[in-house]
């Protein structure tokens, strides 16, 4: 008797308690993304100059620092991935309607037609003047 007791007890605690360990604060975090395709990638000292298409199919340009790239939580993740059709692509998160962090979908070797390289003594600083948010032209 003593062990169906017991038995009991512990399978009430199995459906109640995960109820209570909800979080109910009412606040809820809204995340969604913005995917755009890249056309180009180039690696610079600064960082990654990405070129892709906006609205219209009209190429923008725009700056990720390398700093983004070292935090484990930091605000920039490049994914390498073997040759496919659907990338490179680039992911902006958004919470709450704020800038997130990045994702950029690659080709894993740097010998794709889709990196790039600068020129020698190019200024790209232009497009690291922002360092703290990400503002994208769509």
């Amino acid at each position: 008797m003593k062990k169906l007791l017991i038995v009991s007890i512990l399978f009430l605690l199995t459906i109640i308690v995960p109820v209570f360990a909800q979080n109910n604060s009412g606040e809820q975090d809204r995340m969604y993304y913005l995917n755009v395709p890249v056309e180009k990638i180039y690696a610079t000292s600064l960082g990654y100059v990405i070129q892709y298409r906006s609205r219209g199919n009209i190429i923008a340009t725009i700056g990720i620092p390398n700093e983004w790239f070292y935090d484990s939580a930091g605000s920039a993740e490049m994914v390498r991935l073997p040759a496919g059709r659907d990338w490179p692509t680039m992911s902006i998160f958004y919470r709450n309607g704020e800038f997130s962090h990045i994702r950029l979908y690659v080709h894993r070797s740097k010998g794709h037609w889709t990196w790039g390289s600068v020129p020698q003594g190019t200024d790209v600083s232009r497009f690291f003047t922002d360092r703290d948010s990400f503002r994208i032209q769509y």
